[in-house]
């Protein structure tokens, strides 16, 4: 299982320990990587709740929850409650959404706070709102303080994208966003000044197996575009269609629908780009491009667009009309639903767990019963008896593999069997 999660956990726990929350150490030894800010949350519910699993995995379960909740605010605002109610659904089930719950790193954090940013954006934009702009560049702040400038690209690239498209000059080129890169450069502060205590104060310290390492230009660019360029301290290798394939099983099991609805979004939005939104697809796929064309790839760093796309998706499934697309799309989320299960009872037959328990057992039963009455009980429309027979899907798996797979697989892992 991947020690990322494990590694996090033990650095706020040792902030804690210590009653020091401006050095970051791994062994005992100073640890230059990621910035503090999922730290000192984390550190926070340590405090609140004592040191525990649970408590460290509560801490990324409120912010993505809170990415949630701005997710349908801003559906509701671009579209209305009908579209945000299906984007929140969507987010929720979105299968690599799920796993960073239980496997928490930085992202579940960035995931809430670049949503909550850009949608307090929106809202100064359109309505000229200063508290707005405030908002806005807080999240921004703390989006930055928990994964780089490169979180940047992702606000920036709805606003910007959405203002050029439309071809809002005036607003593009008001004088709200010299204030926001200001405050935002204010707002991060906390994040330079730990950096210069715990390194650029202490040149003598050997770091990446150097001396002199400095950790503010590390922030500011060795950890983004060191890592985007593959001339930093961290290298990787990168392949252009690594999130496409990605994306496949990742956003499950939504994922065939998001890209029907990139598609159908574009088509119709290119036609008249000014009746339409863009703030969801120049987020996502600004994004997306960056991080196809980066030579540091890893899977999670997807989630953080996964708003964008469940807004997107929930858009294009409450808005189709025709019946022949209405039959395609029904008839595809029934073979994901089948293929899901199918997959499931393959890898439960072959892997064969030491341990069924038995609440394990009723709830995958009862929930497979519903899978076949609720979903007409619960809705009327089309989409709405598809999507609630997706989503019992999606949990059928997850609480399969939550319950039943990890903790069988967890006995091959020496260091938790060890401890």
């Amino acid at each position: 299982m991947n020690p990322d999660a494990t590694l996090y956990a033990t650095i706020a726990k040792t902030m804690v320990l210590r009653n020091d929350y401006s050095n970051i150490y791994v062994r005992g030894t100073d640890w230059l990587d990621k910035p503090h800010f999922p730290f000192w949350v984390a550190a926070v519910f340590f405090k609140i709740f004592g040191i525990s699993d649970w408590a460290y995995k509560l801490s990324g379960i409120v912010f993505m929850l809170m990415g949630a909740a701005y997710t349908w605010l801003f559906a509701k605002s671009l579209y209305n409650k009908q579209v945000a109610v299906w984007a929140v659904l969507v987010l929720l089930t979105s299968q690599h959404i799920i796993l960073s719950n239980n496997d928490v790193r930085a992202e579940p954090y960035l995931t809430g706070l670049i949503i909550a940013a850009v949608y307090h954006y929106y809202k100064a934009d359109v309505r000229n709102n200063s508290w707005h702009l405030l908002a806005g560049c807080i999240f921004a702040a703390c989006a930055v303080m928990t994964k780089g400038m490169f979180a940047l690209i992702t606000i920036g690239g709805a606003i910007v994208g959405h203002l050029i498209i439309t071809r809002e000059w005036k607003r593009l080129f008001h004088w709200r966003w010299l204030v926001a890169m200001v405050l935002v450069s204010l707002f991060i502060l906390p994040e330079v000044y730990t950096l210069y205590l715990q390194f650029d104060a202490h040149p003598e310290k050997l770091v990446f197996g150097h001396k002199g390492v400095s950790g503010i230009k590390f922030f500011f660019w060795d950890s983004q575009f060191g890592r985007f360029f593959n001339t930093g301290p961290i290298k990787g290798s990168g392949d252009p269609l690594f999130f496409v394939h990605t994306t496949l099983w990742a956003f499950l099991p939504w994922s065939l629908l998001l890209f029907a609805a990139i598609f159908q979004y574009i088509k119709k939005g290119i036609r008249v780009p000014r009746m339409h939104e863009w703030y969801n697809l120049c987020g996502a796929m600004i994004t997306f491009l960056m991080f196809s064309a980066s030579k540091f790839q890893l899977p999670h760093y997807l989630n953080i667009v996964f708003p964008f796309f469940a807004i997107l998706t929930a858009q294009y499934i409450c808005n189709i009309k025709a019946v022949k697309t209405i039959n395609v799309v029904r008839t595809t989320q029934i073979a994901v639903i089948a293929l899901l299960l199918a997959i499931t009872a393959v890898l439960h037959y072959f892997f064969r767990p030491g341990v069924f328990p038995i609440p394990a057992g009723v709830i995958i039963t009862v929930l497979i019963i519903l899978l076949f009455a609720l979903p007409r009980w619960l809705g009327t429309q089309w989409y709405e008896i598809t999507g609630f027979a997706t989503i019992l899907a999606a949990c059928i798996v997850n609480i399969y593999l939550n319950l039943v797979f990890y903790p069988a697989l967890l006995k091959y892992q020496a260091g938790s069997e060890a401890a």
